[in-house]
C-alpha cells in the first residue's frame, strides 16, 4: 500500500489542546515522546491517545486491514493500492506497523503512566486500561505476544513471549486492578485527577471505569465458544455486574482538538479523505466498496448505504476484490468511502462503538450470561445507525428500528435462523470502516457472516486468520519470538 505519511499532527495537535501559554510550554519540551526525560505526565497521555487514533486509522491502518479482509473496501480504475491484501499476501513485513509501532508507541507511552508512583493512581488506571485495548489487538492478530516482559526498553531488550491465553486472563486482572486504582483515588485528596489533557474522557473516571467492563466484555466475549471458559466467563461477568459501574453510554473517541490545517487534520480523514486544502488524497479515489457490500445493503433495504459509502452522480458501484476493471470503474464514478465515516477534517476518532459493546453483551446474552439478547441487538443496530449521522444528513433510532423491523434473515432478531448468525452479521455492518478488524476476528472465530466472498487474486479458498510477526522482531528478539505459523489455518487460540 502506498499511504505511509510521517504524522507531525501527532504531537501539534495535541499541542493545540492547550492554551496558547501550555503550548508553548509544550513545543519547548525538546524531547522524544517515545523517550521522555522532562515531560509532564499532562502532556504523556494525549500523545498516546492520538496514537491509539493513528495506529487505528493512519498509514496502514487496523481498520484498514480489517475493511480490506472483511469485503468492505476495494480498488477503484487506474490504481494498485492494495495488490498485498488481494492476494491476501501474509509475510512478516505484511502490517508489519501493527506490531512494530504498537509496542514503539502507544504502548510505549502508556506504559509509562503506569510508572508515575503515588498521587498518580487515575493515570496509572488509564495506563492500565488502555494498554489491555491494545494488546488484547496484539494477541487477536499475533497470537503469543510479548506481555510480563515488554515495555522494559533497556532493562529488556529481548522480551519472552506469553501465551496468548495467560495473556488474556492477564489483562483481566490488569483492567479490574484498574477499576480498584480509580476507586482508591476517588478517596484521595491529594490524587491527581486528569482534565483536558484526557482527550478521551476528559478526565470522566466512572467512564474510565466502564471502559475497563466494556473491554473485559470484548475479551469474554471473543473467549465465549470455548466450552474450558464457560465457567470463567460466569465468574468474570458476575464481577463486571456486581462492580456496578456498567459499560460505556456512547462511542469511545479520540478528540484532541483537529483543526483544518496541514499536519493537524484528523488522521482518518487526513490520510484516507482530503487535505487541509479540501483536494481528494490519493488515497480516497483509491479506496471504493466492494459491488458485494452495496448488493447486501441494498437487498435489505439499509439506509446506512449512502452514509458508509458515497454515492456518486450516477449511482452506486463497487468493484469486488482483485478483478482488473476499465475506466467504467474510475474514482468518480465508484462509490468511495462514504460521509457518515469520513464527516470532518475536526471529527473525532473513534475507537471503540457503542454498537460493538451492544452486540457482544448480546452475544453474552444469547449465551446465558446475562442480559435482553434481542434487545442488546436492537440497540446495537440502532448505535450503529445514529454513529453515521453527519452534518448534511441524519440516521435515527426510528431508521433503525424500521430497519430491523422487516422481516428478513439476519436483520429482524425474531425472523432470523440463526441468532448469533443475525448478531455477528450486524456487528460486521456496525464496524465497517470504523473498526472494522472486529469483524474480522468474528469472522474467524464464527465463520459469519456466511457466503462472504474471498478476493480474485487470492490463490486460497479463504481469508488468513492471523498475521505473521514482522522481519524486525525475528531479527532482534531471535531467541524468543515463536516460529513463523501458518496464516491461514493456525488460529489464535479463542477460534480453535
Amino acid at each position: 500500500m502506498k499511504k505511509n505519511k510521517i504524522y507531525t499532527y501527532i504531537l501539534a495537535s495535541v499541542a493545540a489542546l492547550f492554551g496558547a501559554t501550555s503550548c508553548d510550554d509544550f513545543l519547548d519540551v525538546n524531547t522524544d515522546p517515545n523517550n521522555p526525560t522532562e515531560v509532564t505526565v499532562d502532556l504523556i497521555l494525549p500523545v498516546a491517545q492520538v496514537y491509539t487514533a493513528t495506529q487505528l486509522h493512519a498509514g496502514d491502518g487496523i481498520n484498514t486491514l480489517g475493511s480490506m479482509m472483511m469485503y468492505n473496501w476495494s480498488e477503484s480504475q487506474g490504481y494498485s493500492w492494495y495488490d498485498n491484501e488481494f492476494e491476501y499476501l501474509v509475510n512478516s513485513t505484511f502490517y508489519a506497523n501493527i506490531f512494530n509501532e504498537g509496542y514503539r508507541d502507544p504502548l510505549k507511552q502508556y506504559h509509562l503512566l503506569t510508572t508515575l508512583g503515588d498521587g498518580y493512581g487515575n493515570y496509572e488506571a488509564i495506563g492500565l486500561i488502555m494498554k489491555a485495548y491494545h494488546y488484547q489487538l496484539m494477541v487477536d492478530f499475533y497470537g503469543d505476544i510479548p506481555y510480563t516482559e515488554a515495555l522494559l526498553r533497556s532493562d529488556n531488550a529481548t522480551p519472552a513471549y506469553d501465551l496468548a491465553s495467560e495473556v488474556y486472563t492477564g489483562l483481566m486482572v490488569d483492567l479490574t486492578t484498574a477499576v480498584d486504582l480509580i476507586d482508591a483515588a476517588a478517596g484521595d485528596a491529594v490524587a491527581v485527577v486528569p482534565d483536558s489533557d484526557d482527550v478521551m474522557f476528559g478526565g470522566d473516571m466512572t467512564m474510565w471505569k466502564q471502559f475497563a467492563n466494556t473491554l473485559k466484555v470484548r475479551i469474554l466475549t471473543r473467549l465465549s465458544d470455548m466450552a474450558s471458559m464457560q465457567g470463567y466467563i460466569q465468574t468474570e461477568f458476575d464481577a463486571i455486574t456486581a462492580e456496578g459501574s456498567g459499560f460505556i453510554t456512547a462511542n469511545v473517541v479520540v478528540d484532541p482538538g483537529y483543526e483544518v490545517s496541514e499536519g493537524k487534520q484528523n488522521p482518518y480523514w487526513d490520510e484516507m479523505g482530503f487535505t487541509s486544502a479540501g483536494t481528494e488524497q490519493a488515497n480516497y479515489r483509491a479506496t471504493c466498496a466492494t459491488q458485494y457490500i452495496l448488493d447486501y445493503l441494498t437487498s435489505t433495504n439499509d439506509p446506512r448505504i449512502s452514509f458508509l459509502y458515497e454515492e456518486p452522480t450516477t449511482g452506486h458501484l463497487g468493484v469486488n476484490q482483485g478483478l482488473d476493471v476499465d475506466e467504467e470503474y474510475a474514482p468518480e464514478l465508484v462509490s468511495n468511502i462514504g460521509p457518515g465515516i469520513l464527516k470532518s477534517a475536526t471529527m473525532g476518532d473513534i475507537i471503540f462503538t457503542l454498537a460493538e459493546s451492544n452486540f457482544n453483551r448480546a452475544e453474552l446474552a444469547l449465551k446465558g450470561f446475562g442480559g435482553d439478547p434481542q434487545a442488546l441487538y436492537e440497540a446495537g443496530i440502532s448505535a450503529a445507525f445514529v454513529t453515521l449521522s453527519h452534518d448534511a444528513a441524519s440516521l435515527t433510532a426510528a431508521d433503525a428500528s424500521a430497519y430491523y423491523a422487516q422481516s428478513l434473515n439476519n436483520v429482524s432478531y425474531t425472523a432470523s435462523a440463526d441468532k448469533l448468525e443475525a448478531i455477528i452479521t450486524q456487528k460486521w455492518l456496525a464496524v465497517n470502516g470504523l473498526t472494522a478488524e472486529q469483524s474480522w476476528f468474528d469472522y474467524s472465530r464464527t465463520g459469519f457472516p456466511s457466503n462472504l466472498p474471498i478476493s480474485a487474486q487470492a490463490s486460497t479458498t479463504d481469508r488468513p486468520v492471523r498475521l505473521f510477526y514482522p522481519a524486525s522482531e525475528s531479527a532482534s528478539n531471535a531467541s524468543n519470538v515463536p516460529d513463523q505459523p501458518n496464516a491461514f489455518s493456525d488460529k489464535i487460540f479463542w477460534a480453535n
